[in-house]
């Protein structure tokens, strides 16, 4: 793993908490993008080095909605960059881990990724992001 890529938060509303967190980095956010294969909305924000991204149920049967349900607005995932996804994914089965998607899902922001249970590492839900070389980045820029 080469970086902590973004910190990913669960919101209810991200017209709101864009205005919220464009309030508290003091830029705004860059980006809006939906992820059909999730069921969510997400925006980016850059602040220094580091990513924000801010994800919105788009219903009630994606992931973030059932994370919202059970345990209300708050950070939601660690996202870390590797090079080759397969291979990590490769690696940390063989490490114990279970990963949730074993097959690479396209992502926001010109990602491929894959998520690993949070019951194998202690409750923080981890996201493996490789650039997608594959694909034309989506602007979604506002």
């Amino acid at each position: 793993m080469k970086k902590i890529e973004h910190l990913g938060i669960a919101v209810h509303d991200l017209e709101a908490s864009n205005a919220l967190f464009e309030k508290i980095f003091g830029v705004p956010h860059y980006k809006i993008e939906e992820v059909a294969s999730e069921g969510v909305k997400t925006s980016f924000f850059k602040v220094g080095p580091n990513k924000i991204e801010l994800l919105e149920a788009m219903d009630d049967n994606s992931p973030v909605a059932k994370f919202l349900e059970k345990r209300g607005e708050g950070v939601h995932h660690i996202a870390f960059a590797v090079d080759d996804i397969e291979a990590e994914i490769e690696r940390l089965t063989q490490e114990g881990f279970t990963v949730l998607n074993k097959i690479p899902k396209k992502g926001a922001d010109n990602k491929l990724v894959a998520f690993l249970h949070p019951k194998g590492t202690n409750g923080v839900l981890i996201e493996l992001c490789q650039e997608d070389s594959s694909a034309t980045p989506q602007s979604g820029e506002e």
